[in-house]
């Protein structure tokens, strides 16, 4: 080991032993974002690289996330926006996606995919709903793997879902509108019935959300951290969860 990865070493341990098990966050969103970027800064002309790079990072941090105390995790893998792509780098990118998802279940973790389905090849989407099924009863912490996901469509889907659930009912419009509220809406997200995203962390440099998890990340604290995914070290998740412990959450007031 080198001088520098000792130094690193250590200094990953002074942060584990400084973060109090009561401000860890319940569920970080993970904005897995600079892909493209590392492949071609490494030198590699073929994106996929990066891609692929980026997918075994996030077994990684699925293990600091368990050291740590999380016990939801969401990944953003893919928007609806990148499915506009040229398929030379989408179809590669769906296959990593896959493997990627089959591995997590050979691994036992417990995977919820999220995201519109409905816009994924069946060969994508079968990998996802039996990685659903096969780990639906899995102990631990809970992956939330987002393709072909858009914050935007994820709450008009979660409309579409209300009406469509009380059309059966015979409620009627204006009985629906007398009784709408948020909490309506939010039992028909991808992600109903679990915690909201307390803390969630963009890679790359950017700093937006680019809609992601537009609805549940209302009064989520946020991290943005210069490294390219493929790049992010346990010493940059260790200073997420720094920060996010050295903030007051005031909740909207």
């Amino acid at each position: 080991m080198g001088t520098r990865d000792l130094v690193y070493r250590l200094y990953e341990r002074r942060l584990a032993a400084s973060l109090s098990p009561d401000a860890i966050p319940r569920h970080v969103g993970v904005m897995c974002d600079g892909n493209r970027r590392w492949a071609r800064s490494a030198g590699f002309r073929d994106v996929s690289k990066g891609h692929r790079k980026g997918a075994d990072k996030i077994f990684e941090l699925l293990d600091w996330c368990r050291e740590s105390g999380v016990e939801v995790v969401t990944l953003w893998l893919l928007s609806t926006d990148n499915l506009t792509r040229p398929s030379s780098e989408i179809v590669p990118l769906l296959k990593i996606i896959e493997d990627t998802v089959q591995t997590l279940v050979a691994e036992r973790w417990h995977v919820n995919p999220v995201g519109a389905l409905d816009l994924l090849p069946g060969d994508t989407v079968r990998v996802l709903k039996d990685a659903a099924e096969v780990t639906a009863h899995y102990p631990g912490l809970l992956v939330n793997v987002a393709v072909g996901y858009g914050g935007r469509r994820e709450i008009a889907d979660a409309v579409r879902s209300l009406l469509q659930d009380h059309a059966t009912r015979g409620t009627t419009i204006e009985e629906l509108a007398e009784a709408l509220d948020v909490e309506h809406i939010a039992e028909h997200l991808y992600t109903a019935g679990q915690p909201d995203p307390d803390l969630v962390i963009r890679t790359s440099g950017e700093q937006r959300l680019g809609g992601f998890l537009l609805w549940q990340s209302t009064h989520s604290e946020f991290y943005f951290c210069d490294a390219y995914w493929p790049a992010f070290r346990k010493v940059d998740f260790l200073r997420a969860l720094r920060s996010y412990a050295a903030r007051s959450r005031r909740f909207g007031t």
